[in-house]
């Protein structure tokens, strides 16, 4: 057994069962800084620049990852004993795996330890990119409204504290701090780039950051001249679309690594061997060459946008409350569920999902909808239904309601979303049709349960927050087939649900 650090990769080269970085680490310098290092992140933007640095040019682009939470001095830690390294493990669907050492991530700080040196790291001539994995509800907005929501706590504390004697605590602070001390240095802005999965990711972070900007402008502790705009007139925030289905790293595929490749690894990743970046061109102080590592670099992001975000992402949310109802535990068990799988691929995907993503250049809609659907059933991967099932206030609202909206407004049928918000509904009741107890994972947890709760009362109670659904529950073309979901749901279960809607296929 191998511990990972960069004194052992010759070693590991030499066993030869997992490619290394065959890079000079050591040359490694830093020029993009990313927010949030999670599983995803490592699987996908990490893995690019490692190989463009393996093909031997960017090695001035390495990361420098940031954690903005307490919880992340875990990834700190981790990294921090392995020199930046780590495996990733690609599995496809025949069963073959193909690991890699990563070795693109050169730093990672913890902003609660030491915020000095992330800003002053963000504010270093040498990056010029700033990107961001800070999940869906990391953007700090209503999904209603589309407004930027001040009252946050910890985002009303950096908007009225004062930077000269004040850390910053959240992604806004930080970002719009590290931009003014950069103005006044005369060094020029770094482009922030959004990886999230939310429509028009770059033009909502802009949005975001300005209004945070506009605020603390308006609160006087940003410094002595406004900073939105400055922000508004010469940052860039391009859009992207990016696709990698990477499960939460499991103690299984810890003991993976180190029986089957040999290496002791604190924290690998394991995700499907699928992989895709589709990414604006809009970089005007440089970028990596991500062209000669497979991404797509493009002018117009948003139907490859839409066509991920309204079949993947809203698919994924049809299979984990259907899936966690009916009794199983992964992705892979649900995609060939009898039952589920046809739901989710022509009522849900071919009827309601596709009408409302334009024309993709290059792409037959219809052979990306059985790709996914065979993605989903890669038995190698393990993603866990509750994976999929965290977080959904976030998720519904941003992914689910657009397609919804749009399907009303052109008088088309909406039977099949109106059942997955159903299922939500059902699934936040937090017991199972056996008795199952789950922990509904949410930071709505508190008031999505309790709008379940008074569904016997209320059978529209759950829909009624207009935060989450706007005036959704006033669309009787929409709650008559909610209603109808929700009671057979609650009556005689998913399985029973299921067969009433595909049995007119």
């Amino acid at each position: 057994m191998t511990a990972l650090t960069a004194a052992a990769l010759p070693q590991i080269a030499q066993e030869g069962r997992v490619a290394v970085p065959d890079y000079p680490l050591e040359q490694r310098q830093v020029g993009i800084v990313h927010i949030g290092v999670g599983g995803f992140h490592r699987a996908h933007q990490a893995m690019y620049l490692d190989r463009l640095m393996r093909a031997g040019r960017d090695l001035d682009w390495a990361i420098c990852g940031v954690g903005l939470l307490p919880g992340d001095a875990r990834m700190r830690d981790a990294l921090a004993t392995q020199d930046g390294l780590y495996t990733l493990v690609t599995k496809a669907p025949d069963g073959s795996r193909e690991p890699r050492v990563i070795g693109s991530i050169a730093e990672y700080l913890h902003a609660p330890e030491d915020p000095e040196a992330v800003l002053a790291r963000m504010a270093d001539p040498a990056v010029r990119i700033v990107s961001l994995t800070v999940t869906e509800g990391g953007y700090n907005y209503n999904p209603s409204t589309g407004e930027f929501q001040e009252s946050t706590p910890e985002v009303a504390a950096d908007i009225a504290a004062d930077v000269t004697t004040s850390a910053p605590h959240t992604m806004f602070g930080y970002v719009v701090e590290a931009l003014r001390r950069r103005r006044e240095a005369g060094t020029a802005p770094f482009t922030v780039m959004s990886c999230d999965n939310v429509r028009g990711n770059g033009d909502l972070a802009r949005r975001m950051m300005l209004a945070y900007a506009e605020l603390r402008d308006g609160a006087g502790g940003a410094g002595s001249e406004p900073m939105a705009p400055w922000i508004r007139e010469h940052v860039a925030f391009p859009n992207c679309m990016v696709d990698r289905i990477t499960p939460v790293t499991a103690p299984e595929d810890v003991a993976m690594v180190e029986q089957d490749f040999g290496i002791a690894d604190r924290w690998p990743v394991v995700s499907e061997d699928f992989v895709q970046w589709v990414l604006e061109d809009h970089f005007p102080t440089g970028r990596p060459a991500w062209e000669k590592a497979g991404v797509q670099m493009v002018g117009d992001v948003e139907p490859y946008e839409l066509m991920k975000l309204r079949l993947l992402n809203c698919s994924h949310q049809a299979i984990a409350y259907f899936g966690l109802l009916l009794g199983h535990t992964y992705a892979d068990e649900a995609a060939v569920d009898a039952d589920l799988a046809p739901f989710t691929r022509v009522l849900y995907m071919e009827r309601e999902g596709a009408p409302t993503v334009p024309a993709v250049p290059g792409l037959d809609l219809d052979a990306y909808q059985d790709q996914l659907m065979e993605r989903f059933a890669n038995v190698h991967v393990k993603d866990t239904l509750a994976r999929l099932a965290a977080e959904s206030s976030d998720r519904i609202p941003t992914w689910l309601m657009p397609v919804i909206r749009e399907n009303l407004a052109a008088g088309r049928d909406v039977s099949a979303s109106a059942a997955i918000v159903a299922s939500w509904a059902r699934y936040a009741e937090g017991t199972g049709e056996n008795g199952e107890q789950w922990p509904v994972v949410d930071r709505l947890r508190d008031r999505v349960m309790g709008a379940a709760a008074q569904h016997d009362e209320d059978l529209l109670a759950f829909l009624r927050d207009e935060e989450l659904f706007g005036d959704l529950a006033e669309h009787e073309a929409f709650t008559r087939p909610y209603l109808a979901a929700l009671t057979t749901l609650r009556e005689r279960g998913a399985r029973a649900l299921l067969r009433e809607l595909v049995q007119t296929l």
